[in-house]
């Protein structure tokens, strides 16, 4: 059940690596990228609308395991099942339902190709391991690890939608102000959805018990985290009469 081939060593290797990469360029500043972009004084370049940004860039992450897994005919691997259902069924979402109901600004086109060129990298990463390196038994669905990285992974991907849900409703489509979230988890920190997505690869890595799934977790948390932490101060700003004793991501820690 373990990845150890050296390609999947070195290259999850590397997809750590760029995570705290990621963690270092942006506990400094947040990339400019939604309100960030936004509060630019002066904007250059090519602007990418937030909708087909999101589906481009996000697309990879869905079309490469479906291709992989079709063309390795592994249907009934259990690797092929927890790829398909759970990673897939995430990226499905981001590329067809998140991208269609966003109304954010536009992309920075450097952003989209940064964007494009990670999702094929995971992508064929997280693929390749469960499809042609790692070994499950038979009995792995009733592994304590895969019963509960399963119930954690679903857990944190309701948190997730529900959170994006509450940020659709902030405002109607003409606004263009920030208002605070309110309900759900963000009763609890400002980066709900953050939170939700973080908890959610940290559960496909306990489900899956393989090496690139856990770098993935550690690069989801590296580059969303300081995000959220960036969210809260702006929240703290902006808003004299913004919760005190809401956190940034940890709820009561951080």
């Amino acid at each position: 059940m373990y990845c150890n081939q050296d390609l999947d060593f070195y290259m999850s290797t590397s997809l750590s690596i760029m995570g705290l990469l990621f963690l270092f360029r942006q506990v400094r500043e947040p990339a400019k990228y939604g309100k960030y972009f936004e509060n630019k004084k002066k904007q250059s370049g090519i602007l990418v609308p937030a909708k087909w940004g999101w589906f481009i860039q996000e697309l990879p992450s869905f079309l490469i395991p479906i291709v992989v897994i079709l063309y390795n005919q592994a249907y009934d691997s259990v690797g092929s099942k927890m790829l398909l259902f759970m990673f897939c069924g995430h990226y499905f979402h981001r590329t067809f339902i998140y991208s269609t109901f966003t109304r954010g600004v536009p992309i920075p086109l450097y952003i989209v190709v940064m964007a494009v060129v990670f999702c094929f990298y995971n992508g064929f990463l997280q693929s390749h391991c469960m499809v042609f390196v790692a070994e499950y038994p038979k009995d792995w669905y009733t592994d304590f690890r895969f019963q509960i990285g399963t119930a954690t992974f679903f857990l944190g991907m309701g948190i997730n939608i529900h959170s994006d849900f509450i940020l659709r409703k902030l405002r109607k489509p003409t606004e263009v102000s920030y208002k605070v979230p309110q309900g759900g988890m963000f009763n609890f920190v400002s980066g709900a959805n953050f939170l939700g997505e973080i908890v959610e690869w940290n559960g496909y890595a306990i489900a899956t018990w393989s090496l690139p799934a856990f770098a993935f977790a550690l690069f989801t948390m590296c580059c969303i985290g300081p995000r959220a932490y960036h969210h809260h101060r702006f929240y703290l700003e902006t808003f004299k009469d913004y919760p005190k004793n809401r956190r940034a991501l940890i709820p009561f820690i951080f």
